[in-house]
């Protein structure tokens, strides 16, 4: 179970994004998190993701209650959740080719020897062709990058999967297709899901459940 109990965060204590947010994501489970651009929700799911420590509240993964993030979280833990920003040039080092960002989160964590058969397994489980694998960031579209993204969150076979907006920036052909991806695989591994956006109609397509932002959290203060 993802569980986010009571939690206040932002980035000066003084004047939190969000105060006192609550929600559960189980196992195999997929969670939207509906609200409008600045209510705090990307924050909220950063905290989820275990790479934004919240002020107060509290986050438990699996049974354990988190007491460190990014990277003095336990690497278990750490590594049990992929995530996919909305952005994927601001998420992705524009020195690497698509092969190696996908293969990055194996190479960190010492799994070098499995990369190039993880990378070939999820090429096209993502739409990706051999060609675009051998390309970098400014050689492919926005599109193409974040199917890499979306790859490269994968890579680990992560228990969690948190998609912050994920395809708020794509079209409606690449939003399906990576969508089908991540079904495709959180049913195939049994993994819980968070996506967080603000299109209604996609979200309650793709999810078990949708929540409202205002259902989860009280008094945001300043955009996220």
């Amino acid at each position: 179970m993802l569980e986010l109990h009571a939690v206040t965060a932002g980035y000066d204590r003084r004047s939190p994004v969000f105060q006192d947010a609550s929600l559960t994501v189980a196992p195999g489970e997929a969670v939207g998190l509906l609200g409008p651009s600045g209510c705090g929700k990307s924050t909220l799911a950063r905290v989820a993701a275990l790479l934004h420590r919240p002020d107060a509240g509290r986050v438990t993964l699996d049974g354990t209650e988190v007491r460190g993030w990014r990277h003095r979280a336990p690497r278990a833990l750490r590594t049990s959740v992929g995530v996919v920003f909305q952005q994927p040039r601001m998420s992705a080092d524009p020195r690497l080719r698509l092969r190696d960002l996908i293969a990055e989160p194996l190479r960190a964590t010492g799994r070098r020897a499995e990369a190039d058969g993880r990378v070939a397994e999820l090429a096209p489980a993502v739409g990706l062709t051999g060609d675009l694998l051998a390309r970098r960031p400014h050689e492919v579209s926005d599109g193409q990058l974040q199917r890499a993204c979306l790859a490269r969150a994968l890579a680990l076979r992560p228990r969690w999967l948190i998609c912050d907006e994920m395809t708020a920036m794509l079209d409606a052909s690449t939003t399906a297709a990576l969508v089908a991806a991540v079904e495709t695989y959180r049913r195939g591994e049994g993994a819980g899901l968070l996506a967080v956006g603000h299109d209604r109609v996609l979200l309650e397509r793709w999810c078990d459940r949708t929540l409202d932002w205002e259902n989860c959290a009280r008094a945001p203060r300043v955009a996220d």
